[in-house]
C-alpha cells in the first residue's frame, strides 16, 4: 500500500480522540518517558531525551507515506491534551496483517484511555484498511497491557520467548494476542 492514510473522521469517544502528532506534544511525551515503566515495558530508551522524541516522531511522517506505520497521539477528547501514543506497525500488506503498540503517559492511566485507544484503532485498521489479522505483543510481566488486549476482543495465542531485545541488552519473553477481522 502506498501512503496510509489518516483516520476520517478522527476515532474519538467522550474521553479520548486519536490524531496526529503535534509539536505541543513533544514535551509531555518527553516527560511520559521518563516514567519507568515506559522504557520497561516498551522500546522506548531509558532516560529518553527530549530531541530524541522530536527526531522519533519527525521520522513517522515518512514512515506514514511509504505505507509502513501510522503513528498517532492519543488526546483527551475535551482539551486536546496529550494522553499517549499508538500506532499501527510491522505492516505485511502482502498478508493483510499488522501490529498494534501504544504507551500511555502516567497521569492518563487507570481511566480506560489505552482501552479505547486500542479498540478505537483496531476497528479502523480492520475496517478501512482492509487487514485480516492484527496482532499486540506485550511483554510477559506487563499485566495491565494484557488485560487492554483482552479487553478489546485479542485472544492471546502464547508466549515468543527471548523475542526482543531492549536497550537493556536483555531478551525478553512477549506475549502474542491477536484480533482478525471476523472476530
Amino acid at each position: 500500500m502506498p501512503k496510509l492514510p489518516f483516520p476520517d473522521p478522527p476515532p474519538a469517544d467522550d474521553l479520548i480522540r486519536l490524531r496526529p502528532w503535534r509539536e505541543a506534544d513533544v514535551k509531555p511525551a518527553h516527560r511520559a518517558t521518563q516514567d519507568a515503566l515506559i522504557p520497561r515495558f516498551t522500546s522506548v530508551p531509558l532516560n529518553q531525551s527530549e530531541e530524541n522524541v522530536r527526531r522519533y516522531f519527525a521520522g513517522q511522517e515518512p514512515a506514514r507515506k511509504a505505507g509502513e506505520a501510522l503513528t498517532l497521539a492519543i488526546a483527551d477528547a475535551r482539551s486536546d491534551t496529550f494522553l499517549g501514543t499508538i500506532a499501527l506497525l510491522r505492516l505485511e500488506w502482502a498478508h493483510g496483517r499488522g501490529e498494534v503498540g501504544y504507551w500511555v503517559a502516567p497521569w492518563a492511566r487507570r481511566r480506560g484511555v489505552a482501552t479505547r485507544a486500542v479498540g478505537m484503532l483496531s476497528r479502523w485498521a480492520l475496517r478501512e484498511l482492509d487487514l485480516g489479522r492484527l496482532a499486540l505483543l506485550t511483554d510477559i510481566d506487563n499485566e495491565a497491557s494484557q488485560a487492554v488486549a483482552r479487553r478489546c476482543g485479542f485472544q492471546r495465542e502464547g508466549v515468543l520467548r527471548a523475542f526482543e531485545r531492549r536497550e537493556d541488552g536483555r531478551r525478553h519473553d512477549l506475549v502474542v494476542f491477536s484480533l482478525l477481522a471476523e472476530d
